[in-house]
């Protein structure tokens, strides 16, 4: 089928379809709509040499991934992110162009899409503090959208980001007020934007209490559940284990879990645990109540987001910089409870202090 038999299968002009598949804005969305579903029903899809040729645009984001990263870059998180960029963007008449590289062609891997005019914009994953591709994206003069913020960049860009530190802040809030005076932080890796906004919200609710936690209540690592397993064991067979734990991901609160019930103790009782929660598609933190209290926040629709802003910047370069700042939703679960006054093992449930 060719973009002449759709307009006639749909009563449309072969002008209005094309508009409609290539994401002009004077189409409404009720026809928006109707073109794509009667396009996949039938099999039609546009010929993307000549979509660019008509509309001076390659109709596609690009998502570079560093496959040796020793960053966070790929994960569930960044699953569901892709999944809900993808959605955003077909809807819109785009496609998501992902480049696998290496870490130490990352920066060519980007020149080499804006040089071949593969893509429109870019979307940006995973800062990190000192991140040297803030550099590179200016250099190029594409579109760009952060997921997340370049914490030592004073200058303007475009970003989409939930508010970490605040998040952070109110989780550990909830702990102390349900008189939890020993709490730890299980987070993700040192050096990544996300995390070091984390552990600066964890902290500030502490130092407002006149509580200082000791350097080995402040865990950093890949966010796996083999790691929230390993750190919440090693914290929970300490002399002085915590009380309540805060982790940065679901899948890092499921390990905790597996620790706390393999040193006999029982989750929300004996040790609370407060997670971050995305939401994840494959791992829902659901029930009533949910398995886990958490700091919930969706990256589907974070990346939902990071899309209409980017293709805003790709249709009109002027409306930037366009920036969101995401407030999480604190839901209670199941997995926290108030400082047990009869610690497990005999050991004491004193404050640190500073």
């Amino acid at each position: 089928m060719n973009l002449k038999d759709l307009a006639s299968l749909l009563g449309l002009s072969p002008t209005t379809v094309s508009r409609a598949l290539n994401g002009y804005p004077e189409v409404s969305e009720q026809t928006r709509l109707r073109v794509f579903e009667a396009a996949a029903q039938h099999g039609y899809v546009p010929d993307p040499r000549a979509r660019s040729l008509a509309t001076g645009r390659a109709k596609a984001v690009g998502l570079v991934i560093p496959v040796d990263s020793r960053h966070e870059r790929v994960n569930p998180v960044f699953g569901d992110f892709v999944a809900g960029a993808s959605d955003t963007l077909w809807a819109r008449g785009y496609d998501i162009m992902l480049t696998l590289t290496s870490e130490a062609n990352e920066a060519n891997s980007y020149r080499m899409l804006a040089a071949r005019g593969r893509v429109d914009g870019l979307v940006i994953q995973a800062p990190l503090i000192h991140d040297w591709r803030i550099g590179v994206l200016r250099e190029l003069g594409l579109p760009y959208v952060v997921h997340g913020r370049f914490s030592d960049e004073d200058q303007t860009y475009s970003w989409v980001d939930m508010d970490n530190r605040r998040a952070f802040r109110r989780a550990t809030e909830h702990l102390l007020n349900l008189g939890h005076t020993r709490i730890a932080l299980l987070n993700g890796i040192r050096g990544m934007d996300f995390a070091e906004r984390r552990a600066d919200g964890f902290l500030q609710a502490l130092r407002a209490r006149g509580l200082e936690p000791p350097p080995e209540y402040l865990c950093n690592s890949r966010m796996t559940e083999t790691y929230g397993y390993d750190a919440a064991t090693s914290l929970l067979r300490s002399e002085m284990p915590p009380s309540a734990l805060l982790t940065s991901s679901v899948i890092v609160a499921m390990g905790a879990r597996r620790a706390i019930e393999t040193q006999g103790l029982r989750m929300g009782r004996d040790v609370s645990v407060i997670t971050h929660d995305d939401v994840l598609t494959y791992l829902l933190n659901d029930g009533t109540p949910p398995v886990f209290t958490a700091i919930r926040s969706p990256v589907r629709d974070a990346a939902e987001l990071a899309i209409e802003n980017l293709l805003t910047l790709i249709e009109d370069p002027s409306a930037g910089p366009i920036q969101t700042l995401l407030e999480a939703e604190l839901v209670p679960g199941g997995s926290s409870g108030p400082a047990p006054t009869n610690p497990p093992h005999g050991r004491t449930r004193d404050a640190y202090q500073i």
